[in-house]
């Protein structure tokens, strides 16, 4: 995959202790390798069977897979469903439900008129009215999870000609989004509003005050930075999906004097375009929450990182300096104190933890939401449960 050159420079070799351990040894000190291997971070810790894959090939093994799991596949039939039945063999327990089916519902009020019929028994993102309906239905429930981080990127921060590269016009940004509103509407106020780029779930994570919504302050900010009338900032890109907040902050923008222009893209244009660096001006940017504070500073923050349009030398330094740190409490203020600088340079406007809102019908007893800190959906599915009749 995309990272197996990242773990081909840094592993000298892997080893067979015995039929149920390896050992890695590495060519240098690497803090996060438990977490770029041992978590969804880049999956590389995936395992499959070697002679089965060569068998059947890759196409062969995307239609009948077979990984270490606690079900095992049945049937796909795309567009319309999957279906999954339990491993009674699993290592951890085996899974309390025999069998699970997930079905292909695009539509948001069809897949709530499913669970209120008794049809299926979650349905993934709900939101606006009819997350309101699921909160008001007795025998429905509501759940919220956090499982990405919402922001925007000041991409001609690092141009000195462009009125980004002031620090002033940037808090005059944060400082016109009124997020507390924004939530309300997009998300019955049940995200959390932050002023940091890491999720709050995260090892290393420092807690940076959320910036108030303050126009008044933001025009005079801008009025001290030489923009007393306000400017042209061009374009606002962002993915279709998150246009309906896109628009909701360009109107707080304007408010303060700063114009722009929405710019919605398809999903994986958008994406492409931030990782090649192709976009000015304002970007609408979210990821899902996976990592440490240190991985997601990165690829965001760190010069010559994936989503990174620029760096600071100081900030750049300081990185390097954790990346070799094996002492945990010193590692930790390190990456707490490049939090620091970047909210004090404010050089990003952060928006949200973001919640995606489930519904759960009356029959579950653990849904899996929630039980995997920041993964956006259920699971581990082995404690899945129903109730007892």
């Amino acid at each position: 995959g995309i990272f197996a050159k990242t773990l081909k420079e840094r592993v000298a070799t892997v080893e067979v202790v015995d039929p149920g351990r390896v050992r890695f040894r590495l060519k240098r000190p690497w803090p996060d390798f438990m977490t770029f291997y041992g978590t969804r971070t880049t999956g590389a810790g995936w395992i499959v069977p070697k002679k089965y894959v060569e068998k059947v090939g890759d196409e062969g093994y995307k239609k009948a897979p077979i990984g270490s799991g606690p079900y095992r596949f049945v049937s796909f039939t795309p567009g319309v469903e999957l279906v999954l039945e339990a491993f009674e063999g699993y290592w951890r327990k085996a899974p309390h439900v025999k069998r699970l089916v997930f079905r292909v519902i695009p539509d948001h009020a069809t897949r709530l008129a499913a669970l209120k019929r008794g049809d299926v028994d979650v349905v993934y993102l709900i939101s606006g009215e009819l997350a309101e309906e699921v909160r008001r239905t007795p025998g429905l429930t509501l759940k919220a999870v956090f499982p990405s981080n919402h922001w925007l990127i000041f991409p001609d921060q690092f141009d000195p000609k462009s009125p980004w590269h002031d620090k002033r016009v940037r808090l005059a940004a944060n400082l016109a989004i009124d997020r507390k509103m924004l939530n309300e509407a997009a998300t019955l106020g049940l995200s959390k509003i932050t002023g940091s780029i890491v999720p709050s779930s995260f090892d290393f994570y420092w807690p940076a005050p959320p910036y108030p919504h303050d126009p008044a302050r933001a025009r005079r900010l801008l009025t001290e930075a030489g923009y007393a009338n306000g400017f042209d900032a061009g374009e606002f890109f962002c993915d279709l999906q998150v246009c309906p907040w896109g628009e909701a902050m360009l109107t707080d923008l304007k408010a303060v004097g700063i114009q722009l222009k929405l710019r919605p893209l398809e999903r994986a244009t958008f994406f492409k375009g931030v990782a090649e660096k192709r976009y000015r001006n304002l970007v609408y940017l979210f990821l899902g929450a996976s990592g440490n504070a240190a991985t997601w500073l990165e690829s965001l923050a760190i010069t010559g990182g994936t989503y990174a349009f620029g760096g600071y030398p100081d900030i750049d330094g300081l990185f390097q300096e954790q990346a070799v740190e094996l002492d945990r409490a010193k590692r930790e203020a390190l990456l707490h104190k490049i939090q620091q600088l970047i909210y004090e340079r404010a050089m990003f406007a952060p928006v949200w933890d973001f919640a995606f809102l489930h519904g759960v019908g009356p029959r579950v007893e653990e849904s899996g939401l929630g039980l995997l800190g920041a993964w956006g959906f259920s699971g581990p599915y082995e404690d899945v449960k129903l109730k007892t009749r």
